[in-house]
């Protein structure tokens, strides 16, 4: 094995809490992207810390945070990682890059667990004194991440890693209510990151689920494919 082979080896996951909180740069989103589709370990790693975040912030309704409360997080976070890397007999070089290293080197293990649970709750707060509720889609691409946040009766969906569509299709949002799929004008497409933020049209008063298809250019009035993103919200 090369040593730029071993660096590879012993740095894989470091990426993995940041990607799971929208963390990382566009550059290095899609490069972790691209490892997760050749990397198992990292795969369940994304998987574990996706279950985390996603149970504490869906369980209670969420306030903002005071940008003052994240820096704090954050600081903490860095500087128990920089005591790790010193236990261990290395020095963090000075720099931001070091600092990015340092604290994605904290988030291992249940430390990983807890940290990506308290930043959940930070990161995905509503606006000021409203309560959001924050739900955990089911996503098919293996690589993809999407969260419904639910504020004063209206959703967003914050969607990354997602795939582009096929030419010729759109992705379109659909509301379930009692059992039956109803249209929306929401149509989208992804960065090439696979990112988008998406206005769910109207209120979800009585909506079970809200869905994503990807369907032909225009929309559809009846889903034409298996839905690729799931949130239940009741």
């Amino acid at each position: 094995m090369s040593a730029e082979d071993r660096h590879v080896h012993d740095g894989c996951g470091e990426d993995a809490a940041p990607y799971v909180l929208g963390a990382l740069s566009e550059a290095e989103h899609e490069a972790f992207a691209a490892h997760l589709r050749g990397c198992a370990t990292c795969r369940e790693e994304v998987t574990s810390l996706q279950a985390v975040a996603s149970t504490l912030p869906s369980a209670v309704a969420q306030l903002s945070a005071p940008a003052a409360l994240r820096d704090r997080v954050m600081a903490t976070v860095q500087s128990e990682a920089t005591l790790r890397k010193a236990g261990a007999g290395g020095t963090p070089a000075p720099g931001r890059g070091a600092r990015q290293r340092s604290w994605r080197l904290a988030l291992s293990g249940v430390a990983a667990a807890a940290a990506v649970a308290l930043l959940a709750v930070l990161a995905f707060g509503g606006g000021s004194g409203s309560a959001t509720r924050v739900y955990q889609a089911n996503v098919t691409a293996p690589s993809a991440t999407a969260t419904l946040r639910v504020s004063a009766g209206h959703g967003t969906l914050q969607i990354a890693g997602m795939p582009k569509t096929p030419p010729g299709k759109v992705y379109e949002v659909w509301l379930e209510r009692s059992g039956r799929a109803h249209p929306t004008d929401a149509l989208f497409t992804v960065s090439s990151a696979g990112r988008a933020t998406v206005a769910v049209p109207g209120a979800l008063n009585g909506v079970q689920t809200v869905m994503v298809t990807a369907e032909p250019d225009g929309g559809s009035s009846v889903p034409t494919s298996d839905p690729v993103i799931v949130a239940r919200i009741s």
